[in-house]
């Protein structure tokens, strides 16, 4: 008994000074060993591309001299930048170097009021049956953002290029918001379609984009993915999951992880929680309300938004690199322009108002 006592009094001790040493800082900590799954540092890294590419000025973005090119991403070479002007879309491909891989970045929503598109997400509906995959139902406006706009054939390209430069190095696809969206039908796309392998896919702040269905093919094809949420996001909780109409209804795809802080007066916890593997895990983001536009808005305490949410405003300098415009007045900026692939653009039907 006494013996026992004298345990807990270390354990006591330890404990106590773990507080007062930690007073005020950032801890972290994650459930489970899930290093397979999910890597912090990793996630630092993506998610400072999927800030970056909001950049306006493509010149300092293309060059990587932007005020977001820099920090865990020194050194990173771009490949290709495109943007599709008619769609308010941008996405760039290039080579991380210290990971020894192609980085694919997404912009999200860039056009009118955020929360008009939120708003809107609350109505959609499966509209659009994913090609070759039987009772697979996804979001047509996503769909085609990816797929019927000039972002799909110059991102092809570039990687087919990078390829070419620097061998068969793994792809990491990333985007936040509506940038998830469209990465993770290209992560997909590369896959099924282009039969890469070894594709990794990480988002943030991602809405649902298929059924139950669609999502089980994904984790299928996509098996190395992960959709990070924080706290009370609204944009994971869109469009609306009905329990009761499981197949018929959006079913975020499999693996979520969820940050969220609990504290103990100024001590507080940053907790990753990997979820399990079904997608809609209700002891992560949907044991709480999605109700903070904030918590969409910055992830790991990296901003993720533009500059400005009144436009699709870019900038170009006066000596801007390579560079072609096609007819319909889209931008693709190249590192070999000779080889860069250019089809004339198609009007996305999004199915929202703004993208």
């Amino acid at each position: 008994m006494m013996e026992r006592w004298r345990r807990w009094l270390v354990v006591g001790i330890i404990l106590i000074g773990f507080v007062s040493a930690s007073e005020g800082r950032e801890l972290r900590i994650k459930h489970g060993d899930y290093n397979h799954i999910y890597n912090h540092t990793l996630a630092k890294i993506l998610v400072e591309y999927a800030s970056a590419v909001y950049m306006s000025d493509l010149t300092a973005l293309f060059t990587w001299t932007c005020s977001r090119c820099d920090d865990m991403t020194t050194g990173f070479e771009m490949i290709e930048l495109i943007v599709d002007v008619q769609n308010c879309l941008q996405a760039f491909v290039g080579v991380a170097h210290d990971l020894n891989a192609v980085i694919i970045a997404f912009r999200g929503t860039q056009e009118h009021s955020i929360q008009n598109w939120i708003e809107d997400l609350f109505w959609k509906q499966l509209d659009l049956n994913y090609p070759d995959m039987p009772e697979a139902m996804v979001h047509h406006g996503f769909y085609s953002a990816y797929h019927n706009t000039t972002l799909r054939p110059g991102i092809l390209s570039a990687v087919q290029r990078t390829q070419e430069l620097y061998g068969d190095l793994r792809v990491m696809v990333t985007g936040h918001s509506m940038g998830g969206a469209m990465a993770s039908f290209c992560a997909i796309d590369l896959t099924v379609n282009q039969g890469l392998r070894d594709v990794q896919l990480m988002t943030f702040g991602q809405p649902r984009v298929g059924n139950a269905a669609f999502a089980s093919y994904f984790n299928k094809h996509v098996p190395n993915a992960v959709r990070v949420t924080n706290a009370h996001d609204m944009v994971p909780h869109l469009p609306p999951y009905y329990t009761y109409f499981p197949q018929k209804t959006y079913h975020h795809f499999a693996r979520e992880v969820w940050l969220h802080n609990a504290g103990i007066g100024s001590l507080v916890l940053m907790i990753e929680k990997v979820c399990d593997d079904t997608g809609e895990d209700p002891t992560c983001s949907r044991s709480v309300s999605g109700n903070s536009i904030l918590d969409h808005l910055t992830y790991y305490n990296v901003e993720l938004q533009a500059e400005t949410w009144g436009s699709c405003r870019i900038v170009m300098g006066n000596k801007l690199v390579h560079h072609r415009i096609d007819e319909a007045g889209n931008i693709i900026m190249s590192k070999n322009p000779t080889a860069a692939i250019l089809q004339p653009s198609i009007q996305a039907d999004t199915g929202i108002n703004s993208i």
